[in-house]
């Protein structure tokens, strides 16, 4: 039900209910807006920060779009693999997007400050962002949108921390890797794509 109370002749006050309704159909509808995305660059992300980044400010480069953790079996070797991938390839247009993830064994359970920390023990210059989930009805809509592009085996859920999107240069996900593949295994990949 909506609710007016006049004012002035030309003034008008809405419920805060009203508001409250809308904008929670805006954050609905931006949810669901994956389904109609033409490229990753239609997507607006947080940084670990909780600033908006949209990834527009990667237009022109590669990506590597990667689900990490810092308590994995993988962790070590891949925070350091992409560390190395991103030394040698950033100056040809290399950009690893890292998105904490805590939905596999709760290996990510840490907070912002405890991400940034233990990213800056790794050495990690690339980008980092606000933790997400990658799977489910919460995924975010940028998870949603890679899955959907390229799909996994047997299904196209995420199966584990560390499963790696190549998206070429006009924003399209071309590939997707499984945690088991380490980053330097994409090296012969990502050349083609540069």
């Amino acid at each position: 039900m909506i609710l007016f109370r006049r004012l002035l002749p030309s003034t008008v006050v809405v419920s805060s209910s009203l508001i409250s309704k809308n904008l929670s159909s805006t954050t609905n509808k931006m949810a669901e807006d994956w389904k109609n995305a033409k490229s990753v660059y239609d997507f607006t992300v947080k940084d670990i920060k909780g600033e908006d980044v949209s990834l527009e400010k990667y237009k022109g480069c590669v990506l590597i779009i990667v689900n990490v953790a810092s308590k994995c079996g993988y962790t070590s070797k891949h925070y350091k693999e992409l560390v190395e991938l991103d030394e040698k390839y950033r100056d040809k247009g290399l950009k690893i997007l890292g998105f904490p993830c805590n939905q596999f064994g709760g290996q990510e359970p840490g907070n912002a400050d405890n991400i940034c920390s233990f990213t800056a023990k790794q050495n990690v210059k690339f980008d980092i962002f606000e933790k997400v989930d990658v799977n489910g009805n919460d995924a975010h809509p940028l998870w949603k949108y890679l899955k959907s592009k390229q799909g996994g085996l047997l299904i196209d859920s995420i199966k584990w921390n560390f499963t790696k999107f190549i998206v070429d240069k006009n924003g399209q996900p071309v590939e997707r890797h499984a945690a088991n593949v380490s980053p330097l295994g994409l090296e012969k990949n990502l050349e083609k794509y540069f």
